[in-house]
């Protein structure tokens, strides 16, 4: 609940900075507009009873027409900031936030993955040792030690669910954080898209992204029409955004990464456990 507040979060201040923009420059021009707008009545009373000596002024109303430094820096630094306004939202800036929402629900996963890698760990020693017996003498060591600790090396329904259903929630958050960086990235698709959001008369804020791993693609959908936008990412359509891996590929790029070569499994339960038989 509190990361997705984060996103929600995230996407308000967006849309905040980019109404704020707008807001700054109209506030600023328009105090200077008023200030000219005095200044040119000033002017106007003064052209006609200056010719016809029926009026005086009492010598001080021209400096409540003046243009102080203070409007001039406000107004220059609003059209500085407006410079870089984008009246259809950020959309590589929304890419990125749902990036890092997907980042921190992955990263929660994998803490409830590994609690219970955790868990189950005395089931890799179990492992080692069951394998590396080849003797009736060292096979009745094995009997001994399950014996001995049945009851530790138990592994329990809800520690494998837990296990189980987190290795899915990695899988999806992974997928759709890469998904949307991946298009954030890539300017074809980034102007594809945002020619989608003026198209639709909208802007990035308001449209509804997302992955859909079986379409292969990445879509945004509008609140001012039911049609979607999708980029595919499957190197199917002319972006050319070709992610997906093979299962190979995929576990080869997990067996040279720091999480893996520093787990259990890689270091072997005495290394990891016990800082012992570790290989140099």
């Amino acid at each position: 609940m509190k990361k997705a507040l984060k996103i929600l979060f995230l996407s308000a201040i967006g849309s905040v900075a980019l109404a704020n923009e707008l807001d700054n420059l109209t506030q600023t021009s328009n105090e200077i507009v008023n200030q000219i707008d005095t200044g040119i009545q000033l002017v106007g009373a003064a052209s006609e009873f200056s010719h016809h000596g029926d009026g005086l002024s009492s010598g001080n109303l021209s400096g409540t027409a003046h243009i102080t430094s203070e409007h001039l820096e406000a107004y220059n630094s609003a059209l500085l900031g407006m410079s870089n306004y984008k009246p259809y939202g950020d959309l590589k800036a929304v890419l990125e936030n749902k990036a890092a929402g997907e980042l921190d629900l992955m990263d929660s996963a994998i803490d409830t993955f590994t609690e219970a890698v955790v868990e189950m760990i005395q089931v890799v020693e179990v492992a080692e040792i069951s394998e590396a017996a080849s003797s009736p003498q060292e096979e009745a060591a094995v009997q001994e030690f399950v014996a001995e600790n049945q009851q530790v090396l138990a592994i329990s329904q809800d520690t494998v669910s837990e296990y189980n259903e987190s290795l899915d929630d990695i899988e999806t958050h992974a997928n759709n954080a890469s998904a949307y960086i991946a298009v954030a990235n890539s300017e074809s698709a980034v102007s594809f898209l945002e020619q989608g959001i003026e198209n639709a008369n909208t802007t990035a804020e308001q449209t509804n992204i997302f992955y859909d791993a079986n379409a292969q693609w990445v879509a945004m959908g509008y609140n001012t029409t039911r049609n979607l936008t999708a980029v595919y990412l499957n190197g199917t359509d002319g972006i050319g955004l070709d992610l997906y891996m093979s299962e190979a590929d995929i576990l080869t790029m997990g067996s040279e990464s720091e999480f893996y070569l520093t787990g259990p499994t890689a270091q072997g339960y005495n290394c990891f456990i016990k800082q012992t038989d570790c290989e140099l």
